[in-house]
């Protein structure tokens, strides 16, 4: 297994948390489960020229497109191809940042895979090709951050919402009301932009966020004690916290085994 990544440039640190590439060998299971994680992600599957993933409740519905994709935000589990992971090139997108890449609201793409050539025309058919190039020379990250910064498109999309600092007090816990009290925004005004820019509500995103905190904390644990987590993640007690985690994830907290301590968010199907 190899994993490469960097940080972007500063032009688009704004929108980009990291460009990525993974590679690995066949793997002994063929499908992982993937709960949310609050991001988006550009996928460039360099192994072969399609990407796989399902939803619905049994995460049996199938979906397939060409090699390059935009995955918009999710609030729920879907699953992937792990043949896809021999090879794939990426951008994690900053919270509300792919929009700057888009043309579309990120609301347009949430729970959803959507082809790079039905937001980029020719730009999007021809990514892989490009990149593909560029992995022969060992210089794909270098080649992603390139067609990033050609394609940046500052528009007034949500431009007077910061949401970076939105994320920051939700994670902290402050209430959606509290919040836009502390912007001197109308809750309506500010929940409207939240969803274009990041592509969902934000009391949505609150909750994935949480979701998460449980699973930062869960991995510092030697012993995990539910109640006591579900104290210090914000939930009212630990039914509480077992609803959320089964909504989100698709899995009760005793059946959730990441496939590796470093990537919680994956878990492994069969």
């Amino acid at each position: 297994m190899r994993f490469v990544a960097r940080k972007p440039s500063p032009a688009l640190a704004p929108y980009v948390a990291r460009l990525w590439c993974y590679e690995s060998g066949a793997l002994t299971h063929t499908r992982e489960r993937i709960v949310p994680t609050g991001g988006m992600q550009l996928l460039v599957n360099l192994h072969e020229d399609e990407l796989r993933w399902w939803d619905g409740a049994g995460l049996d519905r199938a979906h397939r497109m060409h090699g390059a994709g935009m995955q918009g935000i999710y609030d729920r589990p879907f699953a992937i191809d792990t043949i896809e992971q021999r090879a794939i090139a990426g951008v994690s997108f900053a919270p509300g940042g792919a929009w700057a890449f888009c043309g579309v609201p990120a609301s347009a793409l949430a729970r959803d895979h959507v082809p790079l050539d039905a937001l980029w025309a020719r730009d999007g058919a021809t990514l892989r090709e490009r990149l593909l190039e560029a992995y022969a020379r060992g210089e794909v990250l270098r080649e992603l951050e390139r067609v990033l910064l050609a394609r940046l498109s500052i528009d007034r999309l949500g431009r007077d919402l910061d949401v970076h600092g939105a994320v920051r007090a939700l994670h902290d816990g402050m209430t959606v009301r509290a919040l836009t009290d502390a912007l001197g925004s109308s809750e309506k005004r500010f929940v409207r932009a939240f969803v274009a820019r990041v592509g969902v509500t934000p009391k949505r995103y609150a909750r994935v966020l949480r979701f998460q905190r449980v699973l930062a904390r869960v991995a510092e644990l030697e012993r995990v004690e539910w109640a006591r987590i579900a104290a210090e993640c914000g939930y009212y007690d630990q039914s509480h916290l077992v609803h959320e985690f089964r909504e989100l994830s698709g899995l009760t907290p005793s059946a959730y085994v990441p496939r590796l301590p470093e990537e919680p968010n994956h878990v492994v199907l069969g």
